[in-house]
């Protein structure tokens, strides 16, 4: 089974393209990380989200991805960027185009 996690962040008023230069930033660095499968950056009709799909190996991948120093340095930069976390859902990813078999 493979571990997927997609998250609506809010940034702060103004910040929608800052907080999404950041994370398609982290997803450049996360290109080298065997664990990642895809870390997709999207916004939406919604004028402060910005949507973060993401597909790992398992969990253990993903939680490890964030213990790096360049990782908490990006997660720092964002903090400053995001005014919350409207939703956040854990998934169980079974396959699809693009993903490995």
């Amino acid at each position: 089974m493979t571990y997927g996690l997609v998250t609506k962040f809010l940034a702060l008023p103004g910040e929608r393209n800052a907080l999404a230069d950041c994370l398609l930033t982290a997803a450049r660095q996360l290109a080298a990380d065997p664990g990642c499968v895809h870390y997709v950056v999207a916004t939406s009709a919604e004028p402060e989200a910005v949507w973060v799909t993401e597909v790992w190996t398992d969990r253990a991948a993903h939680d490890a991805s964030l213990d790096s120093p360049q990782a908490r340095a990006f997660i720092e930069q964002g903090r400053r960027l995001i005014a919350g976390v409207a939703e956040q859902t854990p998934l169980a990813v079974l396959g699809g185009v693009g993903l490995p078999d």
